[in-house]
């Protein structure tokens, strides 16, 4: 398998597809790599050279007892990005992976990178706190780790359908798909599963997203309840100087699946522009 190892030993297994530009697909939590399924192959197809590759404690990367939290994610990235020699690349974070995409460039600058994109993503503060008022309250993520430490299998599964906004009179989810992603998510480490949950709620991304120069794109869905877009997708772009927004109406947190057919397009538009 090809594997990069991290500063403190840690393997993480990633997919190297096509030629080109490099583009760097950072997965969502409870995921892996696998849920750029539809992006991956017609990215590569189109002409670049693209790669996705599983957290730590996710997938077919190593699953340590420590390490999660996003300066070490950042770090993770860093390792993949010298080891692969990735330059002019374009850094495309969902959900969780939009704290990685933050994290790196206002840790490790941008040499590396030509452009950047966050996908339903976290950034930049889940958190209600003083400061933050608008963010989400401590007891929303308090539950999602008591559902995770009581039943995980039962919790993903009901996760996944809010994830995709899956619910009574919406059919454009199959159950298969809901029960592919919910096997995804039980490869993690159980610790990993939990630990993530705090790093990506409780991680303030302002001073990152300020220190961004590089052009960047945000897609968010306006239907999405997982990470809604008032305290995210809106606030990152306004974050960021000189960053487009795409707002997509209705549509739910997984839009990689829901949406993909746009998203590909405009991924491809905000790559060849």
């Amino acid at each position: 398998m090809p594997i990069v190892q991290t500063t403190d030993g840690t393997d993480i297994y990633y997919n190297d597809w096509g030629s080109g530009p490099p583009v760097v697909l950072i997965h969502g939590w409870p995921l892996d790599a696998d849920m750029w399924e539809y992006q991956a192959p017609v990215l590569a197809a189109a002409g670049y050279r693209v790669i996705a590759y599983d957290r730590r404690g996710f997938g077919r990367s190593g699953q340590p007892w420590s390490g999660y939290d996003y300066d070490t994610f950042a770090g993770d990235l860093n390792s993949l990005m010298e080891a692969l020699d990735l330059r002019d690349a374009t850094l495309v974070g969902f959900s969780m992976g939009g704290g990685e995409v933050a994290r790196y460039l206002g840790t490790h600058g941008g040499s590396r990178v030509a452009k950047a994109v966050f996908v339903s993503a976290v950034t930049p503060f889940m958190l209600q706190t003083g400061d933050n008022p608008d963010g989400v309250p401590q007891s929303v993520f308090d539950e999602m780790v008591d559902g995770l430490r009581q039943d995980r299998p039962n919790f993903l599964a009901s996760f996944g359908k809010k994830f995709m906004g899956a619910g009574l009179l919406n059919f454009s989810v199959s159950s298969e798909l809901l029960q592919w992603t919910s096997q995804v998510a039980m490869l993690a480490s159980p610790k990993a599963t939990i630990d993530c949950v705090r790093a990506f709620s409780t991680t303030d991304f302002r001073a990152d997203l300020a220190r961004i120069t590089v052009p960047t794109l945000v897609i968010h869905g306006d239907g999405d309840e997982t990470v809604p877009i008032d305290v995210s997708g809106r606030r990152t772009a306004a974050m960021i100087p000189g960053a487009t927004l795409l707002e997509y109406p209705g549509a739910a947190h997984g839009l990689f699946y829901t949406e993909k057919e746009r998203l590909n397009t405009d991924l491809l538009a905000f790559l060849r522009g």
